[in-house]
């Protein structure tokens, strides 16, 4: 059963310690009586009720570790079985042993707890480098199973593919996409690896070709473009422009006078403002709000009453002034298609969702388009005529406008629809339609209830896509939680006298620490809100924006990032750097 286990500082809650047990034990849908999983996120559940590894992998541990103490249960698997090979086990399989009857739904995920129970930080690399992963099983039939009994084959999976074939499609470069549609024609393939082959193959057709890398199938940042430019270059201020009481948009282009390289609507760049004095530049991302492909940029930025950077722009950036910036990133884009576009912003949140209003009425699109925003009142609703002129642009466009506090100014049926806040009771009932794709822009509680509210209604939940301005929610598998973490800050103990590391959305520059093992470790100890799973480069769960600078690598990753990325649990500054974290 699960239990708490002392680990860098932090507790982990994990059910990875497994021991031999003697007798029959029930086996039921979700999971063996007497066994659990301590992250049921990652572990556990219907599709992975039951771990297989294999006595033949335990032999060739042995050999490779240089190791003769492992025991049954060391890679925390339910059943240590002879035969069952990962490069012979197809994905659909049916076994019956004693009284039950189980199905191969996937490849185990790798992650760190593995490696926690071995006593080898790389073992989730290593399984994956050396094919060995093992497998899990569904419970077809619930009933009784004992050790010795044997694994009888009942039928094999459609279309024949190994787990050891899958594994290599999503985690190692050089699958083609026969394969992943082959993975895709298998009904018992998990949900999880489903939807992650379906990237794979969104990947390839945007690619026009069969894509070499996986990562796409595990991380979001992997499927982005690679950036128009590396690192930050010069651009010109050409126009400066109030939208609302405390929006202004900046007008930039590229100081040669070229077309500045387009990008996708609902992209940011991030750029640095440098303050009075000798401090180091604030590096900031805004998302771009105007039309796409015009050659030119345009941003627009909240001036927030302490915020640092927005007050230095405002304060001291002029026409004619340059600015440095980061090529376009993100993966928050409009999709094409002909379903419909619902856009939701709340606040200067409207700016990605701006451009995606923009780019559907450039291409004179016939889409149903919805435009819901909501504002406190005129004063504070930027865009408020730019986007009607769009709307009226669209044959099959709508509006609706909240201001949570109108003022007498302010013309109900006009300027706004309804008074009070863009809720998800709102929004739930205005009947939006269930095959769209939604983009939601503001405040977190704010895409939280809106989010749920449309799942809840009806919406796919693959298809309703959020934006964030700051952190991402940090995802630490099996720690245990305790005191909210506090704001990023300085790490404690001795100054760095390594290169400055920014971490942009956090907003610090913290120099690099050699005690550190990887910029994940830094990133921990400054309390920035990090993503990982295995801490040794195979998952992809840590994958973000290099924004400048480049890294060095320690261990290798199974696979690399994608272009203009990195992995930050496994490597360290090779100089400056700006991360998108």
């Amino acid at each position: 059963m699960p239990k708490d286990v002392p680990w860098h500082g932090k507790t982990v809650h994990t059910g990875v310690y497994k021991q031999t047990v003697a007798g029959p034990r029930m086996v039921r849908r979700l999971n063996i009586d007497g066994d659990g999983q301590g992250d049921l996120g990652g572990h556990g559940g219907e599709q992975r009720a039951v771990l297989v590894y294999q006595l033949d992998s335990y032999r060739f541990w042995e050999k490779e570790l240089g190791r003769d103490n492992l025991a049954p249960g060391a890679f925390g698997e339910n059943f240590t079985v002879e035969g069952l090979p990962d490069g012979e086990v197809c994905i659909g399989d049916r076994y019956r042993i004693g009284g039950a009857l189980f199905e191969v739904t996937q490849p185990r995920v790798t992650c760190y707890r593995v490696g926690l129970r071995m006593g080898e930080p790389q073992m989730a690399a290593l399984l994956v480098a050396h094919h060995r992963p093992g497998f899990y099983l569904r419970v077809i039939e619930e009933g009784e199973v004992e050790a010795g009994q044997d694994i009888v084959k009942v039928s094999t999976g459609p279309e024949a593919m190994t787990v050891e074939e899958i594994d290599g499609v999503l985690y190692l470069p050089g699958h083609t996409r026969e394969q992943v549609e082959k993975a895709l024609r298998i009904p018992a393939l998990s949900p999880g690896w489903q939807g992650s082959m379906r990237t794979l193959l969104d990947q390839d057709d945007k690619q026009g070709t069969a894509g070499s890398s996986g990562s796409a199938g595990l991380n979001a940042a992997a499927s982005a473009p690679p950036p128009a430019w590396p690192g930050f270059r010069p651009l010109t201020v050409t126009d400066i422009q109030p939208e609302s009481r405390s929006v202004f948009s900046l007008y930039l282009a590229a100081a040669d006078g070229a077309d500045l390289p387009a990008a996708l609507p609902g992209q940011f760049i991030t750029v640095k403002v440098q303050p009075e004095g000798e401090a180091p530049p604030l590096i900031r991302s805004y998302s771009l709000s105007g039309e796409p492909g015009t050659g030119t940029y345009r941003i627009s930025v909240k001036v927030e009453p302490h915020g640092a950077a927005s007050n230095q722009l405002k304060a001291h950036l002029r026409v004619g002034d340059g600015l440095e910036a980061a090529a376009p990133r993100g993966t928050f884009c409009l999709t094409d298609g002909d379903n419909p576009v619902v856009l939701l912003s709340a606040g200067v949140g409207a700016t990605p969702v701006l451009a995606m209003l923009h780019a559907l009425a450039r291409d004179r699109s016939t889409r149903q388009v919805w435009w819901l925003h909501g504002a406190r009142d005129g004063t504070e609703h930027p865009f408020a005529q730019e986007s009607r002129d769009l709307i009226e642009g669209l044959p099959h466009a709508r509006s609706t406008v909240c201001y949570s506090s109108p003022t007498a100014d302010d013309r109900p049926g006009v300027d706004y629809a309804a008074a009070g806040r863009l809720s998800p009771d709102l929004v739930r009932g205005l009947g939006v339609p269930t095959d769209a794709d939604a983009y939601l822009c503001g405040p977190a509680a704010f895409m939280d209830g809106v989010t749920a509210a449309l799942v809840d209604y009806g919406l796919d939940a693959a298809h309703v896509h959020t934006e964030i301005f700051g952190s991402g929610a940090a995802v630490t598998p099996g720690i245990k939680g305790g005191a909210a973490a506090p704001a990023p800050h300085q790490p404690s103990g001795p100054a760095g006298s390594g290169p400055q590391v920014t971490f942009a959305r956090s907003g610090i520059n913290v120099p690099w620490n050699d005690t550190q093992e990887s910029l994940l470790e830094l990133a921990e100890a400054c309390d920035v809100p990090v993503q990982w799973s295995c801490r040794t480069g195979v998952c992809h769960t840590c994958e973000l924006a290099l924004m400048s600078g480049a890294v060095d690598y320690s261990p290798d990753p199974v696979e690399p990032p994608g272009d203009g990325n990195i992995l930050i649990c496994c490597s360290k500054p090779a100089g400056e750097v700006v991360l998108d974290l």
